[in-house]
């Protein structure tokens, strides 16, 4: 794996310093993601390398199905929605990708589940920020299981562990440690054997993508700037 190191500050030092990506019409099957992830060198590449995954995914497959998004983003609402998601997604967009923030493109009454997968499945790239309180949200967990569903199929997943040690998400210590004592907490107090059975599946395919994920090359982003 690769683990770069940068305050939230110096990360905010982004602005047209990356190639346009291209047009929405298609997205195709990615090849070589390692050598994209190769290019996490600066802060700038990091949008860069946005760019040059959703250039390929368009050159790739001549047969790709339709996309809305070119980045879906995945992140703890209280953690970094008013801080590193905010100036993310302003930087992602300024730069001129077409953003899925949860909350922005949900309606009311719509079926979130439903929603949120078909987001993931029609963007070319999820960037996971891994905060503190992820792994307490069970929202969260499910949009990470169905972010690697589409990983298989080509889709780009990046990682930023913000505020948190890389090697917590892979052995699931600390916060993410305390988040699976709640829920096996949960687990013993359901009177339901089809529901506790229900729970601790879900428990294990939790506990099973974020060791998958964890594989995965990411960002270390120290929370050193609030805001």
């Amino acid at each position: 794996m690769t683990f770069l190191s940068y305050s939230d500050h110096n990360f905010l030092l982004v602005k047209n310093q990356v190639m346009r990506p291209p047009p929405l019409e298609t997205c195709g099957v990615l090849a070589d993601n390692s050598a994209l992830f190769s290019c996490l060198l600066t802060p700038q590449s990091f949008l860069g390398l946005c760019s040059m995954s959703a250039m390929k995914s368009q050159e790739a497959s001549s047969s790709a199905s339709p996309c809305s998004y070119h980045v879906f983003l995945s992140f703890r609402g209280e953690d970094t929605r008013k801080t590193f998601t905010y100036h993310l997604y302003t930087a992602l967009n300024q730069a001129g990708f077409c953003t899925f923030r949860d909350g922005d493109g949900l309606e009311k009454g719509e079926d979130i589940k439903c929603e949120l997968e078909k987001a993931i499945r029609e963007s070319r790239i999820s960037i996971i920020i891994f905060s503190k309180n992820y792994a307490s949200s069970t929202w969260c967990l499910e949009e990470l299981v169905m972010i690697l569903k589409c990983k298989t199929l080509g889709h780009v997943v990046l990682l930023v562990f913000y505020d948190v040690d890389p090697s917590e998400v892979k052995k699931q210590l600390g916060s993410l440690e305390e988040a699976f004592t709640r829920q096996e907490e949960k687990l013993k107090s359901e009177t339901s054997e089809l529901a506790k059975e229900k729970l601790k599946d879900k428990v294990e395919t939790w506990r099973v993508a974020l060791r998958e994920v964890a594989d995965v090359a990411g960002m270390n982003l120290q929370n050193q700037v609030d805001g």
